[in-house]
């Protein structure tokens, strides 16, 4: 299995990253290399996340990292990360 980021989870590091520097650029950079890495060990274990029944007919998961909600889903051979956001966040799913 591979990992393959989509814009928007690759727009959601870069947004969640600038709100996080201007408080505390340290935690910024701790945060964005954790939500980056975490991804991997699903090509271990890819169905590690919980479950979205709301995805009919696709294999759309949740994984938390933190106070962060990591959106993937399973097609074939391939682990797509479709969005990230902060649980505080008020998110909209697509």
């Amino acid at each position: 299995m591979d990992i393959r980021w989509a814009g928007k989870a690759a727009g959601d590091v870069t947004r969640l990253h600038d709100f996080l520097t201007l408080y505390n650029p340290a935690v910024a950079a701790r945060n964005v290399q954790a939500l980056i890495a975490a991804p991997e060990r699903l090509i271990a274990f890819p169905r590690i996340g919980e479950s979205l029944a709301q995805y009919d007919h696709r294999e759309v998961r949740r994984l938390l990292i933190g106070d962060y909600e990591v959106r993937y889903e399973i097609a074939g051979d391939s682990i797509y990360i479709l969005r990230i956001w902060h649980s505080r966040e008020q998110r909209q799913d697509d």
